[in-house]
């Protein structure tokens, strides 16, 4: 879908994590100089070793809340940098509302100084615990601005503030991109996300966790398909007025993310449940029709494709075999909306 551009210095923030070490290697492939900027508090060394075997690849070591300088031009900035789940964010809650107010700060900065085009990889939690389903770009959220999750949330959303401000001063040419749940190899086994939770603990022959009554619903984007889109959103001639969900409008709820887990992974032991986390969302899907009619993209992994990769990345990771699944009489649907 992405043509072949010119080749640029690209900037990516958060560029050793789960997604943006995938985001450096489509850029690789495409034929630009890539610098990957990290702090490797939650992302991997592991995900960036290879890359770092291009000449074309550069590897900083640095957190976003400090002053960014560089002796090289750039022309686009993607900023990726922050934990994104809950036990990452959470763990250093003043750090994570930093890294998203003050490190989106100096790279709208850097940007600015350097005439280049800037990607904010923002996030579905902006949406909270939503009222409104599936959540369209223009619906304003439903976020506990005290909670535990509010480092994260509040701090994704004044992250879009900061990048409209500039946008409407004609500061810096900005994108924002929302981001909904995302999967794939770099998948950190710790990182607290449910297809990591629950690949991880079938492997190991452990119980399942489910949280809450299981019923809450997610949607699964492929870690290749959304890369695909932030490039897009990225490229695209004119930046969209507004933000952009990214994402899988299939909707599948916990129980049944469990049971193809299971299927996939018949090593898994029952089902646990525990007490669901505060203002964890009861239903998340995006409306993704922005981004088919301004982008042309839409998601084209599905589940039943995405999940088997990602179990075979982490069994190769966790150095175990992969059982073989256990057939199915017929496939899994998503949930009813």
């Amino acid at each position: 879908m992405l043509k072949r551009t010119a080749q640029m210095t690209v900037l990516v923030a958060g560029g050793a994590g789960f997604v943006g070490s995938h985001l450096c290697e489509a850029l690789l492939r495409q034929g630009h100089r890539v610098i990957c900027l990290d702090s490797f508090l939650t992302g991997s060394m592991e995900n960036v070793q290879a890359l770092c075997n291009f000449r074309e690849f550069r590897l900083v070591r640095q957190d976003v809340i400090e002053p960014i300088r560089l002796s090289e031009a750039v022309q686009r900035v993607y900023n990726l940098a922050s934990p994104a789940s809950p036990p990452q964010y959470q763990a250093d809650p003043v750090h994570t509302m930093m890294t998203n107010v003050v490190g989106t700060q100096n790279l709208l900065a850097l940007a600015e100084a350097h005439g280049a085009r800037f990607l904010q990889a923002s996030t579905s939690e902006v949406y909270g615990d939503p009222e409104i389903h599936p959540q369209p770009e223009d619906y304003r959220g439903n976020v506990n601005c005290t909670g535990s999750r509010a480092c994260y949330d509040e701090g994704k959303r004044a992250g879009e503030t900061l990048c409209f401000d500039y946008r409407r001063r004609a500061r810096v040419d900005v994108r924002v991109a929302r981001i909904f749940n995302t999967y794939g190899p770099h998948m950190r086994p710790d990182d607290g996300r449910i297809v990591s939770n629950l690949l991880v603990q079938a492997l190991r022959g452990e119980p399942l966790t489910i949280y809450g009554t299981g019923e809450q619903t997610r949607s699964f984007c492929y870690v290749t398909d959304l890369v695909v889109g932030l490039m897009a959103l990225m490229e695209t001639a004119e930046a969209p007025d507004c933000a952009i969900n990214l994402g899988n409008p299939g909707e599948f709820t916990v129980t049944q993310l469990a049971a193809l887990v299971r299927r996939l992974v018949p090593t898994a032991g029952g089902v646990v449940h525990h007490p669901l986390p505060e203002d964890d969302p009861r239903r998340r899907r995006p409306d993704i029709e922005r981004a088919r009619r301004l982008l042309g993209w839409e998601p084209r992994v599905p589940l039943s494709d995405g999940l088997p990769q990602t179990a075979a990345w982490f069994a190769r990771h966790l150095g175990q075999a992969l059982p073989p699944p256990v057939r199915a009489g017929r496939p899994s649907v998503p949930a009813r909306t």
